[in-house]
């Protein structure tokens, strides 16, 4: 199956060699002004997300593309602080098109995100969806790309130490997210807790977070939402930059660089970076620094890519590699300090772990290996009135743990995963705005142990899918929805009288249903009915071994009925040149719900026993978002997130489903200080709050889980672009997080539930404290 792929990969990739080439070929050019002056906004992007390719205003506000197809398209037209605007154009009878731009304040803008129709309109959305654009990334102080969207209303993560966190949608996480990245389904075994997503953070340009079941378009395991990191668009075309980016973090020490070198020349674009992470523990008030928090990664991606009149194709490489260590939290009972593993006349024993084990950005014992490597085949050919979108992937994922002190260099646990995906559909878009997609996709898995420590079997796994989408306008309307019909077959080998050979089959129907009324220009009325479906993963289904790094033995049932979900949205948005303000509530209930249960006096080795179980779950909740723009300048942000997840039909300590966020409330408070500088541009200051209140649903029973205090955090932040002759050459952000040093543990996190400090009595391993971070970045064009 593995050669199978790659040859897949590689035929793809050459059917822009093969295809006929077109030679008419239509051009663009205008130029972009401010409204309210008519002067030439410099940098301003012109993109058209059709066709991946765009290009740049110049000192005068002008613009020029060339090699354009001769056929109707989408251009979205942005600039920073101000609205993007959306078009139609026919570029068979259109060569010239001016655009006046408006600043933003508290306005919404019109981002194209990907929905279940493709590409859309935000404003066209029946459900919520956040756009965090590359400006807020670059603006956040984060030890990981979840850890940077994690703040957005409605979104989570559950971590394991500063360097792993996996995202958490209203409630839901793990397998019942789909995270796409190179614009494939991310699959390094999701099921796990103690490692995270495989994405360099440094080479995403956007991420687009859509709440609530996304099954139509991406099948089993999007119930919960879908989290998609696009790629940093391509250059314009005759356009080279080499961009090199560092980061300093104080509390972890932590060291982030890369070198990024992308261009476009004669409609071949080409994208080539390099980056390398490495933090040493971590420190708080509480514990000191954190032994065996440490973590470094490394990665290495490259995109080739021809766009021509036919249409475009990009094939995307990468390879991510993570080393964190695994923290056990055990502490000597006399000083409350760590203990490390140490050898000891030949056999393990262990140590006061000394200053130089806690600043070391070495590995400590014990650690994982984490290597991802991945190629895409991305492409789009025009094909009568539509598109032709063919995508093949192939992943190699191979994960090892390494737990013994007296053999550092052999792993226990080593897993290898092979994961092939593929997604061929047709898209169609006419003059009237009315959409129709139809297609097939699916995905092969093969996972081996290869050591000789176990926590799931063997297996192999096929998934096949069909789905078609619409979407359309009627007056005031904008309605969208679909079916989609899955078939899943898991079967898991026989191994070492540990695991018994299983076959399983699921099929789920899924589909949705929603529309966005448009009571006035400014505010929007937003419903959806979504059908969710979830088959069971390897470890709900087989596992039995226990999952280092984690405190738990896992038993798995065979038996186990695929999780199916109905969800109700619903919404309402107003925005105007002073106040944003909008309310989204849900209601999702899911049958066959899976969770992981602490078995009662039931240990392996002093390892506690969970045990996967199913019952019925309802989550409700929503998010209340308000931006106000007093004066000119000034943005005062506001933020609430709620989740009530709730297992029916049962007792008070089993009534709440484990792992739910506590409600949240944020305020983000900034001022532009200076905007179209000629020296100095988009220069801001900031001052943030997080408050996260009392979580006291809690799945307390046999000890599963505990409640979680509230906490209160704050942060500042500046930063500013430097300009010459019209370009930016440097970008430099300053933040200071957690800015009073406050000792807390968030109920997401995985370390709560370490070992007991008997010298202090409390439980557990607290989050990170201070953390002042500065980044630069300075893009060099040529």
């Amino acid at each position: 199956m593995k050669k199978l792929i790659v040859m897949l990969l590689f035929a793809c990739s050459l059917l822009p060699v093969v295809a006929e080439p077109v030679s008419r070929t239509a051009t663009l050019s205008g130029t972009v002004t401010h409204s309210e002056d008519g002067s030439a906004l410099v940098g301003a992007t012109i993109y058209f997300p059709d066709l991946q390719t765009g290009t740049t205003t110049d000192v005068e506000g002008h613009y020029s593309i060339a090699g354009l197809p001769l056929r109707s398209v989408t251009i979205q037209v942005s600039y920073i602080g101000h609205q993007t605007i959306m078009r139609q154009i026919d570029l068979a009878t259109t060569s010239s098109m001016d655009f006046s731009m408006h600043e933003s304040n508290a306005q919404i803008n019109e981002v194209v995100v990907t929905g279940t129709n493709g590409k859309a309109l935000l404003s066209h959305m029946p459900t919520p969806v956040d756009v965090i654009t590359a400006a807020q990334l670059g603006q956040s102080a984060s030890t990981n790309i979840i850890d940077a969207i994690a703040h957005k209303p409605g979104m989570a993560q559950i971590t394991t130490g500063g360097g792993i966190s996996k995202p958490v949608i209203r409630g839901l996480g793990y397998n019942r997210i789909v995270v796409v990245n190179d614009g494939v389904r991310q699959e390094g075994q999701q099921w796990g807790d103690e490692h995270g997503i495989e994405v360099d953070a440094n080479s995403v340009g956007s991420v687009e977070v859509l709440k609530g079941p996304a099954s139509l378009m991406y099948g089993s395991d999007a119930i919960a939402g879908v989290v998609i990191f696009n790629n940093v668009p391509t250059l314009a075309q005759g356009k080279m930059r080499l961009t090199p980016t560092a980061e300093y973090q104080t509390n972890n020490g932590l060291i982030n660089y890369s070198l990024d070198f992308a261009g476009n020349s004669h409609g071949i674009a080409w994208d080539w970076r390099w980056s390398q992470k490495l933090a040493h523990a971590y420190k708080n008030k509480f514990d000191g620094r954190v032994l065996n928090s440490q973590f470094r990664d490394q990665a290495l991606s490259g995109l080739l890519g021809v766009n021509r009149s036919w249409g475009y194709s990009r094939l995307h490489l990468s390879y991510y590699a993570i080393t964190p260590g695994i923290t056990e939290g055990e502490r000597d009972e006399t000083t409350g300090r760590f203990l490390k593993p140490i050898i000891t006349n030949g056999e393990a024993s262990e140590a006061i772990a000394t200053a130089d084990d806690l600043k070391t950005y070495g590995r400590g014992m014990p650690y994982q290996r984490v290597k991802h490597y991945k190629a895409v085949a991305d492409n789009a050919f025009f094909v009568g009135p539509g598109t032709l979108n063919v995508t093949l992937g192939y992943q190699h994922n191979r994960r090892r743990e390494f737990e013994e002190v007296l053999t550092p260099n052999e792993s226990g646990l080593d897993m290898m995963l092979h994961t092939g995906t593929y997604n061929i559909y047709y898209a169609l878009t006419r003059a009237n705005g009315w959409k129709l997609n139809g297609g097939l996709s699916g995905m092969y898995q093969r996972s081996v142990n290869k050591g000789e420590e176990f926590l799931i079997p063997d297996y192999q796994l096929f998934d096949a899918g069909a789905y078609v989408t619409t979407s359309f306008g009627v007056g005031r309307w904008n309605v969208s929805g679909g079916l989609r019909v899955d078939n899943r077959h898991v079967h898991g080998f026989a191994l070492a009288d540990r695991f018994a050979a299983f076959s399983r089959n699921f099929t789920g129907v899924t589909g949705s249903m929603g529309a966005v009324y448009d009571v006035a220009d400014n505010l929007h009325l937003r419903l959806n009915v979504a059908r969710g479906y979830r088959a069971p993963n390897i470890s709900e289904l087989a596992a039995n071994g226990e999952h280092e790094g984690t405190f738990r033995y896992e038993v798995g049932n065979t038996d186990m009925k695929p999780e199916y979900s109905w969800q109700a949205d619903a919404g309402l948005d107003y925005t105007s040149a002073k106040v944003t303000a909008g309310i989204a509530l849900f209601a999702n209930f899911i049958d066959n719900y899976i969770f992981a249960h602490r078995q009662p006096g039931e240990e392996v080795e002093g390892t506690p026993v969970f045990r996967f179980t199913q019952g019925s779950a309802r989550l409700m909740g929503g998010e209340l978002t308000l931006d106000v723009h007093p004066v000119e300048r000034l943005h005062i942000g506001n933020a609430f997130s709620y989740v009530n997840a709730v297992q029916r039909h049962q007792p008070a300590d089993r009534k709440y489903l484990p792992f739910t966020p506590a409600p949240r409330w944020t305020l983000d408070v900034r001022y532009d200080l200076l905007r179209h500088g000629r020296t100095l541009n988009n220069a801001y200051v900031r001052a943030g709050m997080e408050c996260n209140l009392r979580q006291r649903h809690a799945y307390t029973a046999d000890g599963t889980e505990t409640p979680t205090p509230s906490y209160t955090l704050f942060g500042l932040s500046a930063g500013t672009d430097i300009c010459h002759h019209g370009r930016t050459v440097a970008t430099v952000t300053l933040s200071a997080e957690n800015l009073l040093d406050r000792a807390y543990q968030s109920h997401l996190s995985r370390l709560k539930y370490a070992p007991v400090n008997n010298l202090t009595g409390r439980t557990g391993v607290y989050d990170m404290g201070r953390n002042v971070c500065v980044k630069l970045n300075l893009p060099i064009e040529f």
